[in-house]
């Protein structure tokens, strides 16, 4: 895999350097609520702008039907960009169209645009490859090369990500190239013990990575709306909880595993529950009780890991000398059940190991609850991503990125 030094090294000046990056940030009408996506691809369009080349970004946003729509419009993360960069960053209101056209052709050497949201057009996300290909024919239009920097999106076989570079010469940009980094040491050179910390509302979004993990990790702790499939796996009442029944017999199947394998599969010990779910707009207080995990009230609802979980799960980390965590412990966007989140992430900035926060939701709260990211090891911008190349899959994204 070729990277952005080599690009450099060949020099830039004068090129169309189309830079495939992710700037899927979370949005309140246009106000962008978290633009930590848009700061991980600065490295990359700064040291391209500042070669001369004439930066094209590219993002999806949302989830639009393949036509445009305003409310998944990249306009105001093409502004932030700019506000970033310190400088004008032009902004076509079409992908491949006469704005996508007239704005790429008025670039200067190190100037900088964005195009509209990718998957406004249904070739980016087709599944039929001659769909798609025409897509990325049009694309490959607007460029000279190809850099590779969105690695929240490198798992979809989609026109920018995977036909794209076929067409165009490629290089990974900086953010991908330090996340793969970063997932290597997660999987060939592990440094033990190695723990991690798994959270989130569906178990069925985690099974596979744990059937991975069963063989790596020496220990890996539950939490999250997760977690009460477990419970209820191991027999236990959880109310009206959060729980796939229908995962049930898969995660008897990875408690038994673990236990034969010798893999520390930690549970809950108490929870936080109350009788529905909290008001997340006006954040009104929701009384939670603390209960034992195997003695949940039938009318409750767990919505967060309890404080001598908190403390069990913080001391199966004070050790730790590699961490991997993804998902949050629990509602962590009301003040009632943010505490089991950031017990995880105090306790990942108190472990001696090299500590990663697993991108999506696990990111968010980590910049949300105030902690320093610069202070954990590497904080990814993919979750769906990192989760897919922890459980071996070949990423389209990738390996379209391999010569």
């Amino acid at each position: 895999m070729k990277t952005i030094d080599e690009l450099l090294s060949e020099g830039v000046a004068g090129k169309r350097v189309f830079v495939r990056a992710d700037l899927n940030v979370p949005l309140d009408g246009t106000a962008i609520t978290d633009d930590g996506r848009i700061r991980a691809v600065l490295p990359t369009v700064k040291a391209l702008a500042a070669a001369g080349a004439r930066v094209v970004v590219a993002s999806h946003l949302g989830r639009p039907k393949g036509a445009p729509d305003p409310a998944f419009s990249l306009g105001p993360a093409a502004a932030r960009l700019g506000e970033l960069l310190g400088a004008d960053v032009a902004f076509a209101t079409d992908t491949v169209g006469e704005s996508a056209s007239s704005t790429v052709a008025g670039l200067a050497d190190g100037q900088v645009a964005v195009v509209e949201n990718l998957r406004f057009n249904a070739g980016e996300t087709s599944k039929d490859d001659a769909e798609r290909g025409a897509f990325a024919d049009r694309l490959a239009a607007l460029a000279d090369v190809y850099v590779g920097d969105g690695f929240g999106a490198v798992h979809r076989k989609h026109a920018s990500v995977f036909d794209l570079p076929a067409r165009l010469p490629h290089y990974a940009g900086y953010l991908i190239a330090t996340e793969v980094g970063v997932l290597k040491k997660l999987t060939d050179d592990v440094k033990r013990p190695y723990v991690v910390a798994l959270g989130g509302a569906k178990v069925s979004d985690k099974l596979a990575v744990i059937d991975q993990l069963l063989g790596k990790a020496d220990r890996i702790l539950i939490g999250g709306g997760m977690a009460y499939t477990f419970l209820k796996a191991k027999g236990y009442e959880v109310g009206s909880s959060l729980l796939q029944e229908d995962q049930i017999p898969a995660v008897q199947e990875y408690l038994e595993r673990a236990e034969k394998s010798g893999v520390e599969l930690v549970l809950p010990v108490d929870t936080l529950v109350a009788g529905e779910f909290p008001d997340m707009k006006a954040k009104a207080p929701g009384n939670p009780d603390t209960v034992a995990a195997d003695a949940m009230p039938a009318g409750k609802m767990g919505l967060d890991i309890g404080p001598e979980t908190r403390k069990l799960y913080a001391s199966k980390l004070a050790d730790a000398a590699t961490v991997f965590w993804n998902g949050p412990m629990g509602v962590f966007e009301h003040p009632d059940y943010a505490e089991g989140t950031k017990a995880v992430a105090q306790a990942l900035l108190d472990s001696p190991g090299f500590t990663v926060v697993g991108g999506g939701d696990s990111a968010a709260a980590v910049r949300t609850l105030g902690f320093d990211e610069q202070a954990f090891g590497h904080i990814s911008t993919g979750g769906g991503a990192s989760l897919e190349y922890l459980e071996g899959k070949t990423l389209p994204g990738l390996a379209a990125l391999e010569d």
